[in-house]
């Protein structure tokens, strides 16, 4: 399905995983011609966050459509303080250390230290290394003052490692921002103790920071001399920057890269609408094939807990900015989808209703959900659409389009209309009825020629779920 025109590379969506897979969090890194994505690793229909073992895909740099899954790369067992498995593994990240082997980060969710693994290869077997430590053995985490450790970073320079981590919600002033310490050659050892690199809520008045200040999801890329500091905000669904020419202080507020439900972005939308059903983020940025991209993940299953990766190119500017990029149904693609084939609804990257809401959760909410359980490679599907949900496809590259086909299922009794924009006017309507199977309907309608994007708004009674849809052309 969905092989470009040319057709030799895949085509690229989002999200880019299958869609039964749910790996947040992730952190992208090119190593020898491939992309390789660490990430937690959630559950469809899953209770709480991060509940798998580590896994691991990869795409080569050419095809990044073309995701290949390299299988469990660390079990939650490895850990000595976790061989009953009772733990997740929370949001980790790797680094390159100076013998070149390849060094994974990740914290328990119910200790605060930081734990380390390592592998000869970027997706063979992780084995445990050990846990941060001071050079009187102490551990990071353990000694007094110091603030609790949650999703590591790492960036390594010759042979000096940063360590970036914290948590910092509202309300706590026992935690101050985003810290930053600095390890020796053997990646465990403290060299240099933790300073703070980016302030938490409640210690940001007069730091340039305020409304955007540092929650959770440390991550470091540098950029010719300039540090980028990645995190998630205190509104928690956009990623934010800081950039700084030292790793360990200086830092400055630059502004957000991506919101997962597109709030206080205007492309054709007031910046205060939310687009989608939004919630916490974590990500990072990669250059890939001589562009860049944001990975960060969405929410599925109307739940927090079943998280998917998607990724956005996005433009550094000569001064060093990154102005915020919307979320889309095509981001590694490198352009516009082909509108030739059938496309999955679960590649929607809008998602909403007339009643607005920046986060997830609801049963008046429409949801991308699947069938089965966790591991069935089911396809996925957006469920529960009643009267005025929206699922909005972003973008295609139209040429002749006269009609468009969809497959639904679900006791319904109204029609879907087929818009190009969220709150544009109905080209067409596609009476659906009452099936317990999923149904083809198609109407007649022209598609404007040129890069267009796809709305599919329900009104009527009942429920709908949609499984997929597909633009027509004459002969």
């Amino acid at each position: 399905m969905n092989e470009a025109a040319d057709g030799r590379r895949k085509q690229a969506v989002n999200p880019y995983l299958p869609s039964w897979e749910y790996i947040p969090d992730g952190e992208p890194y090119v190593f020898d011609g491939r992309v390789y994505v660490y990430g937690s690793h959630d559950y469809y229909n899953g209770h709480v966050f991060c509940l798998g073992d580590y896994v691991c895909w990869s795409a080569p740099v050419e095809d990044l459509g073309d995701w290949r899954y390299e299988g469990v790369i660390y079990p939650k067992t490895e850990d000595p303080l976790n061989k009953d498995g009772k733990m997740c593994l929370y949001a980790p990240d790797v680094t390159v250390g100076p013998d070149g082997r390849y060094y994974l980060y990740y914290v328990l969710d119910h200790v605060s230290v930081v734990s380390v693994a390592v592998c000869d290869s970027p997706a063979g077997q992780y084995k445990f290394y050990g846990y941060v430590h001071y050079e009187d053995g102490t551990r990071l985490g353990d000694r007094e003052g110091d603030e609790p450790q949650f999703d590591p970073g790492v960036l390594t320079e010759g042979e000096r490692t940063y360590l970036y981590t914290g948590f910092c919600g509202r309300g706590d002033k026992s935690r101050t921002g985003a810290m930053a310490a600095v390890l020796g050659r053997d990646m465990l050892t403290v060299i240099e103790d933790p300073v703070r690199v980016a302030p938490g809520c409640e210690y940001s008045e007069g730091s340039g920071f305020e409304g955007h200040e540092f929650f959770e999801a440390s991550s470091m890329r540098k950029i010719g001399d300039t540090y980028y500091f990645i995190y998630s905000s205190v509104v928690m669904h956009e990623l934010c920057y800081a950039v700084s020419k030292d790793p360990c202080k200086g830092f400055t507020y630059g502004g957000v890269i991506v919101s997962n439900c597109d709030l206080n972005l205007e492309e054709g939308k007031p910046a205060t609408l939310p687009m989608a059903y939004g919630a916490n983020n974590h990500g990072s940025i990669v250059e890939i094939g001589g562009r860049w991209y944001i990975f960060y993940h969405r929410h599925t299953n109307g739940s927090w807990y079943s998280r998917q990766g998607c990724a956005e190119e996005i433009h550094i500017l000569p001064d060093g900015s990154i102005p915020q990029v919307e979320i889309t149904s095509c981001g590694l693609n490198g352009g516009p989808l082909s509108d030739k084939g059938e496309y999955p609804s679960y590649i929607a990257c809008h998602l909403f209703t007339d009643k607005p809401s920046v986060y997830v959760g609801g049963d008046e909410f429409p949801k991308i959900m699947q069938d089965g359980r966790d591991g069935d490679e089911e396809p996925g599907y957006i469920a529960n659409m009643q009267d005025s949900a929206t699922a909005g496809f972003k973008y295609f590259s139209c040429e002749n389009v006269t009609g468009i086909r969809i497959k639904v299922r679900g006791y319904a009794d109204g029609v879907f209309e087929v818009k190009t924009k969220w709150n544009g006017e109905a080209l067409a309507a596609i009476p659906v009825q009452y099936t317990n199977v999923w149904e083809e309907y198609s109407v007649k309608v022209r598609i404007p020629d040129g890069i267009q994007a796809v709305y599919l708004t329900y009104r009527g009674g009942g429920t709908a779920s949609l499984l997929s849809f597909e633009l027509l052309h004459e002969g």
